[in-house]
């Protein structure tokens, strides 16, 4: 009752927070919030965060004391007042720091979910097991497959000796063989059987070829120089009958007698001839062996 008799008006009330004073103190300068941008360098939406006391849209408390007294010098204001009510205000506000913690220790942009976690670590134990039964089993190499190659395996080696009779052993059929005599060098021969019938008698030319008849009744051979006659049975090379020094006569060519010769049994004698004379008058004999043999 005293004071309002006497005519005393009451003292405006203090502001209570920093950035009423800050405002305050701006418009009163008549300074819009871009010319305290401009002075202190401070992005608008910070200074307005501060004038509106809203602290938790700032990177952080010691970024909103800066600009809090950075405001305060570009208008004037004591920036030691204002630096300690925003740091009291803060302490207001410290609790709400938290609701930010999370999106910032997991950002689901770089960390996946748990869900894509698990999947992705059962993929990965899928792809171990099956390479280990690939590697450690025939799961996935087919069972009956491999029983198929075992009995392949199985007849393979009956097969074998067929496929290999021409090189390193007799024909199975020795009788029905194929004997050929080829000349690499100019060479006289005779071939005839077993009752004196002359199956070739002449003076053969390189690369000239005679295939002994098959039903050839134990063909024998007289022929001066064995070592320019090459000879196979179905395909296959024979040792030579004789090494060129001496002519031959009376030696088998029949099928039998050159496998036998191939296998490296002996199956006949060779008669043989030193005498020079003995080539000349065999290719003049009309193929009696005894004549042959007797002409000077």
């Amino acid at each position: 009752m005293d004071d309002v008799a006497t005519g005393q008006i009451p003292a405006p009330a203090t502001p209570d927070r920093a950035g009423d004073i800050l405002r305050a103190a701006r418009e009163d300068q008549g300074l819009t919030m871009a010319d305290v941008g401009a002075r202190t360098r401070v992005p608008l939406r910070h200074l307005e965060a501060i004038e509106a006391s809203d602290y938790a849209t700032l990177p952080s408390s010691t970024y909103a004391v800066g600009f809090a007294k950075a405001y305060a010098r570009a208008v004037g204001a004591d920036e030691v007042r204002v630096a300690n009510m925003v740091r009291a205000e803060l302490g207001s506000v410290v609790r709400r720091t938290p609701e930010y913690a999370p999106y910032e220790m997991a950002d689901p942009a770089r960390v996946p979910s748990r869900g894509v976690a698990i999947v992705a670590l059962g993929i990965a134990l899928a792809v171990l097991v099956l390479v280990g039964l690939w590697y450690g089993t025939d799961l996935f190499r087919g069972g009956a497959g491999s029983t198929g190659a075992t009995t392949t395996v199985a007849e393979v080696p009956s097969a074998t000796p067929a496929a290999s009779a021409p090189v390193v052993a007799p024909a199975p059929t020795p009788e029905t063989g194929q004997v050929t005599l080829a000349a690499t060098d100019e060479v006289w021969m005779r071939v005839y059987d077993a009752d004196n019938k002359t199956l070739y008698l002449g003076t053969m030319k390189p690369g000239d070829r005679f295939d002994v008849p098959r039903d050839a009744k134990d063909p024998m051979i007289n022929v001066g120089r064995p070592d320019k006659l090459t000879v196979t049975l179905n395909g296959a090379n024979v040792p030579p009958l004789g090494t060129g020094e001496r002519a031959i006569k009376d030696v088998r060519v029949g099928a039998v007698a050159i496998a036998a010769r191939l296998s490296g049994a002996a199956t006949g004698a060779a008669n043989e001839t030193s005498s020079p004379s003995a080539e000349a008058s065999t290719g003049s004999a009309t193929g009696s062996a005894g004549n042959a043999s007797g002409t000077p």
